[in-house]
C-alpha cells in the first residue's frame, strides 16, 4: 500500500466503537493516507460502523493481527484457518484493502530452535487456504517477518519470500 499510514496502537489497542472514532480522528488530523487496524479482538469490532467512518473520512486501511497461542499455525494449521477466515470477513466487511501482520503464528511462538519442516508445512498450508479465502473476498493476504524475539518462523525478509513462494498465491 503506497503512501504514509500509521498502525492504530497509536491510540488503542481494542478496536470498539469509541476507539474508532477517536483513531480515525487522529489519523485524519496527521494527514495519514491509511490505518493499520489492530484486529485482536474480533467479536467487538462493529464493521458497518468502521466502513462508515472510513469512508465519511477518505481514509483507508488495512487490518493486521497476531494468531492467539490456540490458533498457532505452526500446530494447529485448522484452527489458524478458521480464525483467519473470521479476521478476512471482518476485513472485507469493513471495506478495508488487505490483512496482514503475523498471521502465520503469534507473538512469543519461540523454541529456541529453528523452525522445523513440520511447522513450515503446517504455516504454508493455513496460509495457502487462508490466501484463496482472502482472494475470494477481494482481500490482499500478507505475512509479516518479525524479528527471532517474538517467533521463530518467519524473522527475514528471505524467510518470508520463500513462505509466499511455497503457499504460491498471487494476492
Amino acid at each position: 500500500m503506497k503512501g504514509f499510514g500509521v498502525h492504530t496502537s497509536m491510540w488503542t489497542m481494542e478496536w470498539t466503537r469509541e476507539a474508532a472514532e477517536k483513531t480515525v480522528l487522529a489519523a485524519v488530523h496527521y494527514k495519514m493516507d491509511f490505518i493499520e487496524i489492530a484486529l485482536l479482538n474480533i467479536p467487538i469490532v462493529d464493521a458497518d460502523h468502521t466502513k462508515s467512518l472510513l469512508e465519511k473520512n477518505n481514509l483507508r486501511a488495512i487490518c493486521s493481527l497476531g494468531l492467539p497461542e490456540e490458533s498457532w499455525a505452526s500446530h494447529n494449521p485448522e484452527g489458524a484457518i478458521s480464525h483467519l477466515k473470521a479476521a478476512i470477513d471482518k476485513t472485507a466487511e469493513m471495506g478495508c484493502e488487505a490483512l496482514s501482520g503475523v498471521v502465520y503464528g503469534g507473538i512469543g511462538e519461540r523454541t529456541g530452535f529453528p523452525p522445523t519442516e513440520k511447522e513450515l508445512d503446517n504455516v504454508a498450508h493455513a496460509l495457502s487456504v487462508s490466501s484463496k479465502y482472502a482472494k475470494s473476498r477481494g482481500i490482499l493476504f500478507g505475512i509479516e517477518p518479525v524479528n527471532r524475539y517474538e517467533t521463530h518462523l518467519i524473522n527475514t525478509a528471505s524467510q518470508g519470500v520463500s513462505m509466499i513462494e511455497k503457499v504460491g498465491s498471487e494476492n
